[in-house]
């Protein structure tokens, strides 16, 4: 299937192939069509599946196709994101794709100034991105006019739910015209985020994206057990031995992020943090930094890292597990993008072994451990046998399963 198939116009098809896309991801191919057919849609869709084009694209053919002429703009697409850069992120790809159309996309979050917000809406926006917080903070000024918002999309829904923000969502619903089309786009449907689709949508049509697509076929995972004082020398060593040149930390509190960061530094691997407590000055540099390679490294925290979209991204380590094995699948998700392979790694200590395997559950799969010579854990991990089950899935093969060492070769990929 081609982009062309879908029903896009020349200017889109054209902006497309500018942004170097030929072959559209299977969201995107299942989603589009429906959009533009007029429905609502309820998908669960991952980060790193190509969502944001699976409703961006609809979305700027159908206001293209009736927009009033020598009018100033007047909003009619309303983009819901959990957080500042994942908004940043989608209103970049609505300019992107609507480059050649007579469009024009908004944006605003909070933790920066207003008035240039309250005047970039007062010149007019066809489309808006914003996070909720700060899109009320709008309407309660009367800065900005919902009335003829026609589309609705929520985008991460179940992170709306993590981050407490599906109360600021229904407020922000019932500003809004009655009928209208809603898209929702969630990794996981928690009973709340059900309740509030079939409380939002009209008969909404229902889009699976299989796991198995985002974290089997292009990302290479690997566990390498260390103990928890090591890590940081661990993972100094990786850097160094595999010539990683850009590399997503993730750490599991900000002040672990900042202080690995600044540890990585001193070790002479520049390192920048992203993480809540940063002001938005703070995140765009350290995200640009890591962009251009001024940092080799970025430390994240999981809500921090939401919407960092970094192209051919090649390697993503776990310093620390995350508590949900959701997110291990969200961090991972930032690597092995758009059709390109990449490198997930995680340094796992004793400690975190049970969380190793409700990740390991989730993806029904074992990941690959190797010890890293050297690093070699005080305590191993308990060897599971390959033929007895993990828990909550069938035993498979026969045999006992090995630690391998792990020795990085300064050519390895």
């Amino acid at each position: 299937m081609s982009f062309s198939s879908l029903g896009l116009r020349a200017e889109l098809l054209q902006a497309i192939t500018e942004e170097g896309y030929t072959v559209p991801t299977p969201v995107q191919s299942q989603t589009i069509p429906i959009v533009l057919s007029g429905k609502d849609v309820m998908a669960g869709a991952q980060t790193g599946t190509g969502k944001t084009a699976a409703f961006a694209l609809p979305i700027l053919q159908i206001l293209s196709e009736n927009r009033p002429l020598g009018r100033r703009p007047r909003l009619r697409a309303l983009v819901l994101t959990p957080t500042r850069e994942l908004a940043a992120q989608v209103a970049e790809s609505f300019k992107d794709y609507g480059r050649h159309l007579p469009l024009t996309t908004g944006l605003v979050f909070g933790g920066v100034g207003i008035g240039p917000q309250i005047e970039q809406l007062r010149r007019g926006v066809d489309v808006l991105v914003a996070t909720p917080g700060r899109l009320l903070d709008h309407a309660g000024q009367k800065t900005v006019d919902l009335s003829a918002v026609e589309i609705l999309v929520l985008d991460e829904g179940d992170r709306m739910l993590d981050m407490g923000f599906v109360r600021d969502i229904r407020r922000i619903i019932n500003l809004l015209p009655k009928l209208r089309r809603n898209l929702l786009f969630s990794a996981t449907f928690p009973d709340e985020i059900r309740r509030l689709a079939e409380d939002m949508m009209n008969s909404p049509v229902r889009i699976d994206i299989e796991r198995k697509t985002l974290d089997a076929d292009l990302v290479n995972q690997r566990v390498h057990p260390v103990d928890r004082d090591k890590k940081r020398a661990a993972l100094s060593h990786l850097i160094r031995s595999e010539e990683w040149s850009q590399v997503l930390v993730f750490a599991r509190t900000k002040h672990g992020a900042n202080r690995l960061a600044d540890q990585l530094t001193r070790d002479g691997l520049p390192a920048a943090a992203i993480h809540g407590n940063k002001s938005q000055g703070a995140r765009t540099m350290a995200l640009s930094d890591f962009k251009t390679g001024r940092a080799r490294i970025l430390v994240a925290t999981d809500l921090a890292s939401r919407g960092l979209d970094i192209e051919q991204l090649p390697c993503v380590v776990n310093y620390e597990l995350p508590q949900v094995p959701e997110d291990y699948v969200h961090r991972i998700g930032r690597t092995g993008r758009a059709g390109k392979t990449g490198l997930a790694v995680s340094l796992v200590s004793i400690e975190e072994h049970g969380m190793l395997l409700d990740i390991e559950k989730l993806l029904q799969h074992d990941i690959p451990q190797e010890v890293i010579i050297g690093f070699e854990p005080a305590v191993p991990f308990v060897i599971r046998p390959k033929n007895a089950a993990a828990p909550g899935r069938p035993g498979r093969g026969s045999g006992r399963s090995t630690v391998r060492s792990f020795s990085p070769s300064p050519r390895r990929r």
